[in-house]
């Protein structure tokens, strides 16, 4: 297939850029910057000069191509706290996905998030989940519900739910650096309460598989879950973190929460264990690379 990917250079797209290659596939990435394209050409694709704002250039996109991979997301308004803006532009670029690509049957996988789920039910997270969009972080669940429904519109569409933890080499940005810096600044790394929350998760190029092949086979409507780990405790990963970094590992009272964690104030007390049966029987896809605490002893993260 030719296939057209947004958000083709950052974390997750740098890893599922290669794995389409690797199988065959043609892939145009949608590049905001010289530097971006430059990086999609040294990998043996192309690169398409634009970015989610450029609406028609989406539409063209997608209508030039065989399938359709949406990975981008305005992470940078999102963390200075303009939720609104990217999830409304986000919202806009899968209108402009689902007018292109309505009626020709070609598939189109979008991206969401098991962190949504982590209050809908008593157990762990599964793909038949299905929730209503809210305000905040919740508005991200309109998007997910749009994408579903583009098989309404004869498009072979799925959304991959991705842990909030993705981690391998690649990981520059994500939780886990984040967790890692604030150690590093206040010198002891912390969580709260027993640490007993558990944060599901999967390695970069596990999540990259989980996308090819959702672009590949997966049936029209189709919700997946990229999750290797059901769920680390957040202790255990503050205790990798601190043997790592040789600082001391402890609970940080509830009311310095802010002080301690910043922005990650709001995801560190997170309890989403997640699963994905359902996802590896449907794909025939099986996690193959190491778990967070395994990648993590590893040392790369504090190289």
């Amino acid at each position: 297939m030719r296939v057209f990917v947004t958000g083709a250079t950052g974390h997750i797209g740098s890893a599922v850029v290669p794995e389409l290659l690797s199988a065959g596939h043609q892939v145009v990435g949608l590049a905001r910057t010289d530097d971006s394209a430059a990086a999609l050409k040294a990998l043996g694709a192309e690169a398409r000069p634009g970015d989610l704002d450029d609406l028609d250039g989406l539409r063209e996109a997608a209508a030039d191509a065989d399938g359709v991979i949406h990975l981008a997301f305005k992470h940078d308004a999102m963390m200075a706290g303009d939720i609104a803006t990217a999830v409304e532009a986000d919202l806009a670029a899968l209108r402009a996905f689902r007018e292109a690509l309505a009626g020709t049957g070609k598939p189109f996988v979008g991206t969401s998030g098991t962190a949504l789920l982590a209050h809908a039910s008593a157990g762990p997270a599964t793909e038949d989940v299905v929730l209503t969009p809210g305000p905040g972080l919740a508005a991200r669940i309109g998007a997910e519900k749009l994408v579903a429904e583009l098989a309404e519109s004869a498009i072979r569409s799925s959304v991959v739910r991705l842990p909030p933890t993705v981690h391998s080499e690649l990981d520059r940005a994500g939780f886990v650096p984040m967790l890692i810096a604030t150690a590093r600044n206040k010198g002891v790394s912390g969580y709260l309460g027993d640490g007993a929350n558990r944060w599901p998760a999967v390695h970069t190029l596990d999540a990259a598989r989980v996308y090819r092949l959702a672009l590949e086979r997966a049936p029209a409507g189709s919700r997946l879950h990229a999750v290797a780990d059901e769920g680390v405790p957040l202790r255990h990963i503050a205790e990798a973190i601190g043997r790592h970094l040789d600082v001391p590992v402890a609970a940080i009272p509830q009311d310095q929460a802010e002080a301690h964690f910043g922005f990650l104030a709001a995801v560190v007390p997170l309890d989403n264990p997640a699963r994905s049966e359902h996802t590896r029987r449907l794909l025939g896809w099986q996690p193959a690379h190491p778990g967070l605490l395994a990648d993590l002893d590893l040392g790369h993260y504090f190289a």
